[in-house]
């Protein structure tokens, strides 16, 4: 019987409370000797579910870009010696193929993506990403460098944030916060998460404001951490990467992710554009799509309101 794992402490529900946790992590289908990949570790929360399931012979790699994350799941990992069955990788997921390259690793065995912000950066005040606390807007996931999310209000002109609040926030009122951002820089810097907020509202207007300021501030996330380009590239890579038989595991928390997820699953690519077989006609998919989508259930819902636009998503890696 093998022994129960426990990473990143007893306060990890506190730090982050893994969703769809066991309906994700039961579609890995797992092997006790297979390899894994957690390209979302947060809090450690699916990460310690898929160790709790492998064997001594299996191998999970977990990347994340919070070097506050990898810390505080590295000094678990020690302490319960998993050092040769779990490795832990600092850096965004869109680097996949090289650093599996690195390790020498040519097929996994299946991957999970949790695409949602770890609730300890919206709980954490200072690192810009909610509107609730009034800090920096800093909002970068690696915080080693490149661009803040003020840096970006400083910087792009109109067209250029009415396509941002407009593709990444889905906002009707787009063009209309965009020059508002321009107008109000003349005067001084945006630099607060409470002077965007003060902003922002007057112009969404009081019916839907607590959501659209949502929808604003993930646009300039998804802006900052250039987090479609990212998708889209770990996505394509998993591709490649999977074993015949391998599993595709992604949760996603909006349209624009999710449509993503839906292409690569149905035809292989990121554009949803599938490749024919020269002679016959029939379609190339890689993939094989397990199911329907997955949301969470009243319960889960209940004890975690976060995880409310979730949902889930498995393929399968078909035979060549």
């Amino acid at each position: 019987m093998r022994k129960r794992i426990y990473l990143c402490g007893m306060e990890t529900e506190h730090y982050h409370i893994p969703v769809l946790l066991s309906a994700s992590v039961e579609g890995l289908k797992i092997r006790q000797d297979g390899t894994y990949v957690d390209v979302t570790l947060g809090g450690g929360g699916h990460s310690r579910q898929i160790l709790n399931m492998l064997g001594p012979h299996g191998r999970l790699y977990s990347f994340d870009q919070d070097a506050d994350a990898i810390a505080r799941c590295a000094r678990e990992r020690d302490d319960v010696s998993q050092g040769e069955r779990w490795t832990l990788i600092r850096s965004n997921f869109r680097y996949l193929k090289n650093w599996m390259r690195y390790y020498g690793i040519e097929a996994i065995d299946g991957l999970l993506a949790d695409l949602g912000v770890s609730s300890h950066h919206f709980d954490d005040g200072s690192r810009g990403f909610s509107f609730r606390s009034d800090a920096p807007l800093d909002m970068r996931m690696n915080q080693q460098g490149g661009p803040t999310a003020a840096d970006v209000l400083q910087t792009y002109g109109v067209e250029q944030l009415t396509s941002l609040f407009r593709l990444y926030g889905e906002l009707r009122q787009a063009r209309r916060l965009a020059e508002a951002v321009v107008k109000t820089r003349e005067r001084h810097a945006i630099t607060t998460t409470g002077q965007l907020a003060e902003l922002l509202c007057p112009i969404l207007g009081r019916e839907h404001e607590k959501k659209d300021l949502a929808r604003a501030f993930q646009a300039l996330r998804i802006e900052v951490n250039h987090e479609m380009d990212a998708l889209r590239d770990m996505l394509q890579a998993a591709v490649e990467l999977l074993r015949p038989g391998g599993r595709l595991v992604v949760i996603s928390y909006h349209s624009l992710e999710d449509r993503l997820v839906k292409n690569v699953m149905k035809a292989g690519s990121v554009d949803g554009t599938a490749t024919q077989d020269a002679i016959f006609g029939h379609t190339l998919a890689p993939l094989r799509p397990i199911g329907k989508a997955i949301t969470p259930d009243s319960e889960e819902l209940e004890r975690n309101p976060r995880s409310r636009s979730a949902k889930l998503r498995v393929a399968e890696r078909q035979k060549v």
